[in-house]
């Protein structure tokens, strides 16, 4: 009987101890997942902010402003327009390393 008991007294031991380390286990992996949930949070607070200042970054408005200033680009007006009229029967003009050679390969 006595050593029924001390087998009984180990189990009860060795399942205690068991339950102690999955205890520990389970509050471990409780806390990196709130951690790992706070990292997200801040992660979609940060995106949320980058997306919006894309989008101001990318306003009409500022886009014109800064082809304004850094590259000294103005409103096209009439006076400076220049219009080309297409005619079907003109020919496309000869490139400049293309000018000597007639139509068969030989130069003039």
């Amino acid at each position: 009987m006595i050593r029924l008991n001390l087998v009984l007294l180990l189990g009860v031991v060795l399942s205690a101890l068991y339950l102690v380390g999955v205890q520990y286990d389970s509050r471990r992996l409780y806390s990196e997942l709130d951690h790992a949930t706070s990292t997200a949070h801040k992660l979609a607070a940060e995106n949320e902010r980058l997306q919006v200042e894309k989008r101001a970054q990318a306003t009409s408005a500022r886009v014109e402003q800064l082809a304004k200033s850094r590259l000294q680009m103005r409103a096209a007006n009439p006076a400076i327009t220049t219009y080309v009229a297409y005619s079907v029967g003109a020919a496309a003009p000869e490139p400049a390393s293309m000018a000597g050679v007639s139509a068969q390969g030989k130069q003039p």
